[in-house]
């Protein structure tokens, strides 16, 4: 498929969902009917708004302005005998996506594989079934306009055993997995897939507040990184270092400015404030806890070297931001966390492929093969040889 033909089903879904914005919302209203209000991560994954509707929107276009990675010659070598070796990007294939609860993946994340040539099968959570048909059906609608066959998107509306067994079937012609979900999901295809996975890991993510350190930009930073308790690229854990300068008043300022935007916070060990009740957590195992929810935990450190060593151990690679005014440290803490994106002096809720110049972006990856951190449309193709002779023969 070339690229003019590509960018027209793009056009051509843009303008059906802008057409189709009532039947949308329509269908989310009863997914959001049925789901259970008391967990504020599921309800604000599910939910579709006009808001989010527009952002669909955009990121299709932006797909569509994108450039096509397909075919893009990566490496060429004149053997002495005369043969051509070619290295091109390629599409991987068949992709299978399977998702929960967000019924926007089923535009966002499609949208880039098939701008990379893939064919996509979408497997969506119950949660979400309503929405993600009605989605479904304007992707159709889309290739239909275009003559492109259906087959490119595919929604598998199966339970829970038959999407078991379509992991585990090796007789399945599928290239690719990207589970984006919670553990569970991810470990079970782990477990019991050979398959290739891009792996949208889990969150847990960290702040180190240095000892030379803007404090109040480290609290409008931090308070920024809650602003979405949903999300992977949410805030859990504030590293602050024990040397800063009157550290009690700014650990008091930190807790008063989350308090106030009910973020629930938590201290592990002794922080000093006497005046200010801050639940202690003792556990160790909450280091390891990605927290989905309006809760932040706080510890002192005696240097960057232990921040470093416990993000190293307990993060899931996601994303690290360090508030400092000492480059020297910044660049030595960038260097040295294992993350796949590491931040100096800025909100980690940035670790998104919108914000990084991408149309959008199919999974944030915490492994580093095939590629690390988001995930977009100049990743979703891998390469080939090309080889071109005149009866050559070794």
């Amino acid at each position: 498929m070339n690229t003019d033909i590509k960018n027209m089903v793009l056009s051509c879904l843009s303008s059906e969902i802008a057409a189709n914005v009532d039947e949308i919302l329509e269908a989310n209203k009863l997914d959001m009917a049925a789901c259970d209000h008391s967990d504020p991560a599921l309800y604000d994954r599910l939910k579709v708004d006009e808001k989010k509707i527009k952002q669909m929107i955009k990121a299709i276009d932006e797909a569509i302005n994108a450039a096509d990675p397909v075919g893009l010659s990566l490496y060429v070598h004149h053997h002495e005998n005369g043969l051509i070796c070619e290295n091109k990007s390629v599409p991987f294939g068949r992709i299978l996506i399977i998702y929960e609860s967000r019924p926007d993946v089923t535009i966002e994340a499609a949208i880039i594989a098939f701008k990379a040539g893939n064919k996509i099968l979408l497997k969506g959570g119950k949660e979400a079934r309503n929405t993600n048909l009605v989605l479904t059906s304007l992707w159709h609608n889309a290739l239909t306009s275009a003559n492109v066959p259906l087959s490119y998107i595919q929604y598998l509306d199966l339970d829970r055993e038959a999407t078991q067994k379509l992991i585990s079937d090796t007789s399945q012609k599928i290239d690719l997995i990207i589970p984006r979900g919670g553990e569970g999901l991810i470990n079970f295809v782990r477990s019991n897939s050979q398959i290739p996975m891009i792996i949208s890991g889990r969150g847990n993510n960290f702040m180190y507040i240095d000892n030379e350190s803007d404090f109040e930009m480290a609290i409008s930073i931090a308070v920024n990184g809650k602003s979405r308790i949903s999300v992977c690229n949410a805030l859990d854990k504030v590293l602050i270092n024990k040397n800063i300068l009157d550290i009690d008043h700014k650990i008091k300022s930190l807790y008063l400015a989350l308090q106030n935007e009910n973020i629930h916070v938590l201290r592990f060990g002794n922080i000093g404030i006497n005046d200010v009740h801050m639940e202690e957590c003792t556990d160790t195992s909450i280091w390891y806890e990605e927290f989905l929810a309006p809760k932040l935990l706080i510890s002192l450190v005696d240097d960057m070297d232990q921040a470093i060593e416990m993000i190293n151990t307990f993060s899931g690679g996601h994303s690290a931001t360090i508030i400092s005014a000492n480059e020297i440290n910044a660049m030595r803490f960038q260097s040295e966390v294992d993350c796949g994106a590491v931040y100096h002096n800025a909100s980690i809720r940035f670790t998104d492929g919108g914000q990084f110049g991408f149309s959008a972006e199919i999974a944030i990856s915490t492994q580093k093969l095939h590629f690390r951190g988001p995930v977009g449309i100049d990743q979703l193709v891998c390469n080939k040889w090309f080889i071109k002779g005149t009866g050559q023969i070794r």
